[in-house]
């Protein structure tokens, strides 16, 4: 039984070995057809010089186009290592994975990293569509692809490229990356007239997992089948082959190189230049998931799961100094900026108005000035309201009622009220409610601010129960607290100031001393772009009109 089974053995292992082989010979081969052709593409001897033929044998760099002298009517461009500056689509793909379908499916993709790099590129493309899109719902991607690829795409956004693109009358992309996962930031902040790239196969509700019959797109059919005999104007494409052959299709063409790309700090795309501005954004993940990010925030999950509790348990059970010195150990950094003002009336008392960054806000207020706060909030689930360490209490969305509750707090001693309503992830501040203006004359606004490295404490389609757990995670996830002077009595409403005034004038007060700008926009705006709903949870009601 021996020999038979050492035969077997040997068998498989010359097969494997055959195999691989094989696959090597056809890379290398492959390797150096490509770098010929690169070389000399139609068979003849170049006439350029050799250090520019090494660096870019057919077509000059995007920077070298003048776009004071020229104007475009039709530009084409691919997305990966153009449109952005990195030529690795793995960080998107797993944002997908781990934002659409959850965190196994995110660690399948990544334990693909082992045998993804010994695959050539369509083989790659496939598996990773493969492992992201399969069993996906469709709803899912739709949610993913409007509430939190736009951000990471943004960031990544190559400044001299899209200027060009923006120069032109009709913009074009062409991606042999999924379509969903590129349309919507295209169309939505780039303005692109068109779109063309992978399609997938659907099953119902569900991604199959696998690319339609057309298969994988190819830049350069596709763009003939998309134009027929009429050239676009100007194409731009990466120094790769394949771009080269999708952008010698046009009239003229520029390329944009690696080295440049990286190198270059006129490429990164500062965020007061983004073509519309990022106000919104959904997700757990802060950082580009690349695969080196991505092994290290698994391996500092079950770390950070431990340290979390740990410090869930030391806010709420523990006194305020001793909680403090606790947390700061643990990683917590909290920076307490001014005082907090004593009350003019003994009848009622202060009135805390604060910008909304996380759930977390009142509760760190309340430990940072070591006495105890009531919080009103308008959504809060049944998990953070029982392990608060404060006392919470939810509005209606009836404004009567809501300000009958809490002129009855502030009878009872100090208030924290975050009037934009919900949370902002970005430097902006949201349309502030005007009620707690008509309710007390003593109004101390609180600049809050926070920074996390690895999780978003915050979320508009996900479980909101887990936003303290998240926030808690990062590894040095810190608070800024800024208590500004209170209120002079001239600019409350005893004072003759219309409710709105004062509010306005709240938000721009808090606005400045954090840096960040004031807008319009409600909480209604927030959930309807990246929920699709108005944000309401179970035992909501909607607000009367």
């Amino acid at each position: 039984m021996v020999l038979p089974n050492v035969v077997l053995r040997l068998v498989a292992d010359l097969l494997w070995y055959k195999i691989l082989a094989n696959s090597c010979y056809k890379a290398a081969r492959k390797m150096r057809s490509y770098g010929f052709l690169l070389r000399n593409p139609y068979g003849k001897s170049s006439q350029q010089p050799q250090s520019q033929s090494h660096q870019n044998p057919l077509f000059p760099s995007v920077t070298k186009c003048d776009l004071e002298n020229k104007g475009f009517d039709t530009v084409v461009c691919d997305m990966h290592g153009v449109l952005l500056r990195s030529q690795s689509f793995f960080p998107y793909f797993m944002l997908v994975a781990f934002e659409g379908g959850g965190i196994l499916r995110a660690f399948c993709l990544l334990l693909s990293c082992l045998f993804l790099w010994v695959l050539d590129y369509e083989c790659k493309l496939r598996v990773m569509i493969f492992i992201t899109f399969c069993g996906l719902k469709t709803k899912d991607m739709e949610n993913v692809s409007r509430a939190v690829l736009p951000k990471f795409y943004l960031e990544n956004l190559n400044a001299e490229v899209y200027e060009v693109l923006a120069s032109a009358g009709s913009r074009f992309v062409f991606t042999s990356v999924p379509r969903v996962m590129v349309e919507g930031f295209l169309k939505e902040y780039l303005r692109v007239d068109g779109v063309v790239g992978t399609e997938l196969q659907t099953s119902g509700q569900y991604f199959t997992g696998l690319v339609s019959g057309s298969g994988l797109l190819v830049k350069h059919t596709a763009l003939i089948n998309y134009f027929g005999d009429q050239k676009p104007e100007l194409g731009l494409g990466s120094s790769s082959f394949h771009d080269q052959l999708f952008i010698s299709q046009c009239k003229e063409a520029y390329v944009v190189n690696k080295e440049e790309s990286k190198s270059s700090a006129n490429s990164i795309m500062p965020r007061n230049k983004y073509p519309k501005p990022l106000i919104f954004h959904d997700g757990r993940l802060a950082f580009l998931p690349t695969p080196l990010a991505t092994l290290s925030m698994f391996m500092w999950l079950p770390v950070g799961i431990i340290l979390a509790i740990f410090r869930l348990f030391v806010g709420i059970m523990l006194p305020c100094k001793l909680a403090l010195l606790l947390g700061a150990m643990s990683g917590i950094e909290i920076r307490l900026k001014g005082e907090s003002p004593s009350s003019s009336s003994y009848s009622k008392g202060v009135l805390y108005v604060c910008s909304h960054r996380t759930l977390l806000d009142p509760v760190f207020l309340s430990k940072s000035l070591a006495k105890p706060l009531t919080a009103v909030t308008y959504s809060l689930s049944k998990m953070s309201e029982i392990i608060a360490p404060i006392r919470t209490v939810r509005l209606t969305r009836d404004r009567k009622k809501d300000g009958d509750t809490m002129r009855k707090l502030l009878s009872e001693g100090d208030l924290v009220v975050c009037p934009e309503g919900t949370t902002c992830r970005e430097p902006y501040l949201l349309r502030f409610s005007s009620l707690f203006a008509e309710l007390a004359d003593d109004i101390v606004p609180v600049a809050m601010n926070t920074h996390v490295s690895m999780f978003y404490g915050t979320t508009a389609s996900g479980l909101k129960c887990l936003d303290p757990i998240f926030f808690l995670m990062n590894p040095r996830p810190s608070y800024h607290i800024q208590i500004l002077g209170k209120l002079p009595k001239e600019l409350t409403c005893s004072g003759g100031r219309s409710s709105h005034e004062v509010a306005n004038y709240i938000q721009r007060q808090l606005a400045d001393a954090l840096g960040f700008e004031c807008t319009n926009l409600t909480r209604r705006d927030k959930y309807l772009m990246l929920a699709g709903n108005e944000g309401f949870v179970n035992g909501d009601q909607r607000p009367k009109t």
